[in-house]
């Protein structure tokens, strides 16, 4: 996400099967996808846990950067500064959350800088522009050590867990006033490096987002999850629509939190554009999964994927979600327990 609009009058999606592209820097690509575990940061003492996480990040990308060759590209799960906790209230998550830039996206990006790689990782944060919210974002640093670009997650599951929901504010949850501060190619953000066209989600089990992305043009996609995502919705999204995809879960992690050790850990890997498996974790312990990419190569051969929306696009547009967009526009729940009661009238599904 950038503050910059794009020209209104920039199709969406390209009419004729191809799609925006920036020059490749090499033919081939090397990309590593790193399971590494998730500590949630305590709030009162939030700047040390931050600094300690951080330390372990920066070790990781030394290894990941280092083991087996160079790498083009390094992935990370959502939340490897700050964890997550399910018990945080809004002001706790104000101390949690980073800023950006800052000190851990300086930080990152020398690395990123000394290895001229992109490194890509999720994380809490807050915007001075968005004031008293929290943000779960990704950030794509590049090659100069700089923030390439920073997406926003899309929308959180609402009306699942038992009393309780995420309070972070997603693209969803003030869609209008996200559409009107930066334009609605914003809303489906794909960043197109000298790599590739690039997307991220931490988005799970909505196929319609990932195809969203593909006929923006992203030909990898960066999938992450905390506590797992299942196979068949990531490799599925993959082959549908001939994309690579990385999707990088977290190691089990053994800290003092409010979750148990392995609660879902493991099962990162990385996709082929037919779905097929290239690397895959072979336990549950921090580990990096590797794979080459002939990015040219695939590019030169690949078109938007072939669909036929006139055979049912009137059915998406008669849809109504069961929790309508723009629900933290003006109210904003302070901890997930508040957030649920907030939500528990708001469903039009009943």
């Amino acid at each position: 996400m950038t503050k910059k609009q794009m020209n209104t009058n920039t199709p969406l999606v390209a009419p004729n099967g191809q799609y925006e592209i920036v020059p490749l820097r090499k033919d081939n690509i090397t990309v590593m996808a790193v399971q590494s575990r998730v500590v949630p940061v305590r709030a009162d003492s939030a700047v040390e846990m931050k600094k300690s996480n951080l330390d372990h990040m920066l070790d990781l990308i030394d290894a990941a950067a280092t083991w087996m060759g160079p790498k083009d590209l390094i992935h990370f799960h959502e939340f490897p500064i700050t964890g997550f906790s399910h018990m945080w209230n809004r002001e706790d998550l104000q101390k949690v959350a980073i800023q950006a830039p800052g000190i851990e996206t300086e930080a990152v990006g020398a690395r990123a800088k000394r290895y001229n790689c992109y490194i890509v990782f999720g994380s809490y944060t807050t915007d001075p522009d968005w004031p008293d919210h929290i943000l779960s974002n990704t950030f794509i640093i590049g090659p100069d050590g700089s923030i390439v670009d920073r997406h926003w997650k899309l929308r959180n599951l609402k009306g699942v867990f038992a009393g309780f929901e995420v309070i972070t504010t997603t693209i969803f949850d003030v869609l209008d006033q996200y559409t009107e501060m930066y334009g609605r190619d914003a809303v489906i953000p794909v960043t197109r490096t000298d790599i590739g066209n690039i997307a991220t989600t931490a988005t799970q089990y909505e196929p319609e987002l990932i195809r969203a992305f593909a006929l923006k043009g992203a030909e990898i996609m960066l999938r992450s999850a905390t506590s797992g995502a299942d196979p068949i919705d990531v490799r599925s999204g993959a082959m549908h629509n001939n994309m690579y995809t990385s999707l990088v879960n977290n190691s089990i992690s053994r800290n003092p939190g409010p979750f148990f050790e392995d609660v879902r850990s493991g099962g990162t890997s990385i996709y082929g554009p037919k779905g097929e498996i290239l690397d895959t974790a072979n336990s549950v312990n921090e580990t990096g999964v590797m794979a080459s990419i002939p990015i040219a190569n695939f590019r030169a051969g690949r078109k938007l994927p072939r669909i036929h929306p006139r055979l049912f696009d009137d059915l998406y547009t008669g849809y109504q979600e069961a929790y309508p967009p723009n629900l933290m526009s003006s109210d904003l729940p302070d901890n997930g327990f508040a957030a649920a009661k907030f939500l528990k009238d708001k469903s039009r599904w009943g």
